[in-house]
């Protein structure tokens, strides 16, 4: 067996491991789980395990726990729980934690995402575009969603699943006119190639995928990188997986660039909204930088 098959083999085995051990956070991970014991789990020393993690997914154990945990008071908060049940039922073992960790992750305070988002407005519109209806929200902040969808009864679905209990109000011009002329500044660099519009956005995420999006937003329209230069480019060069997960959970399209992401041998990967859609913004991209 050569060098490089041996040392491969060993790669996908530490990948395969920590993937496992990843799964074993998400089961216990309202409980208290020490590099020590997970090291004993992973049959790994404690300083190769935080290691192997940590180059594997893109974050230490002790964050993957921490957004693991979010997840699991996500849920409760939807489900009904009270506010102080749902954060002891999640493992956190401090409110202060929790509350500080909201503006980064919630975007809001554990209190209002309970109530589903209830108190904040965010206005919405969804426009024809030449890659299908565009759906496009903002709170205060900026943009916190833009996606492809059948109609607009599917956006307007898949916004309230996330802002169960928020004031979704329909945005006509009289009402939000920067909504409106953010959306057709998108649709015109969609169809005519107008410049990418530069918008304030509302991105909300965990700390390892914030860090994907914003290092997207760098991308040269026109140009390409494969999932491990996206890795390499945020400081985890073997955490392909988890950037890519990053990229399929992105909720704002064309604006943050995931579509400019391919696999190493140069195909076309996944996209969230159709390769159709993908092959499109990349083909009209290049095109506009070939004539530039």
């Amino acid at each position: 067996m050569s060098n490089s098959i041996r040392q491969r083999a060993v790669s996908d085995h530490r990948a395969d491991l920590m993937q496992a051990l990843a799964s074993f956070i998400e089961r216990h991970a309202d409980e208290k789980l020490p590099l020590a014991r997970l090291a004993t789990e992973a049959q790994l020393s404690p300083a190769h395990l935080q290691r192997a993690f940590k180059a594997v997914l893109g974050v230490s154990p002790k964050v993957y726990q921490d957004g693991a945990r979010l997840r699991l008071l996500k849920q409760g908060l939807k489900s009904g729980k009270g506010v102080l049940t749902a954060i002891a039922d999640a493992g956190f073992q401090s409110t202060s934690r929790v509350y500080g960790q909201a503006t980064r992750e919630l975007g809001m305070t554990p209190t209002l995402y309970r109530r589903g988002g209830e108190g904040e407005t965010i206005a919405h519109a969804s426009r024809p575009t030449r890659l299908g209806l565009l759906g496009m929200a903002a709170t205060a902040r900026g943009v916190c969603f833009a996606e492809f969808g059948a109609d607009e009864a599917e956006l307007l679905e898949r916004l309230r699943a996330e802002f169960p209990r928020a004031e979704l109000v329909r945005s006509p011009r009289s009402n939000s006119p920067e909504l409106d002329a953010w959306i057709e500044s998108l649709d015109a660099h969609i169809a005519s190639g107008a410049p990418r519009p530069e918008l304030p956005l509302d991105l909300r995420g965990t700390a390892f995928q914030i860090r994907v999006w914003r290092f997207l937003l760098g991308i040269r329209e026109g140009t390409t990188l494969s999932y491990s230069a996206l890795a390499a480019g945020v400081g985890s060069p073997n955490g392909v997986r988890a950037a890519a997960s990053a990229c399929a959970a992105n909720r704002i399209a064309v604006l943050v660039p995931c579509h400019r992401v391919l696999r190493g041998d140069g195909g076309l990967g996944g996209y969230r909204w159709g390769l159709e859609r993908k092959r499109a913004l990349l083909a009209a991209e290049s095109t506009r930088r070939a004539a530039g």
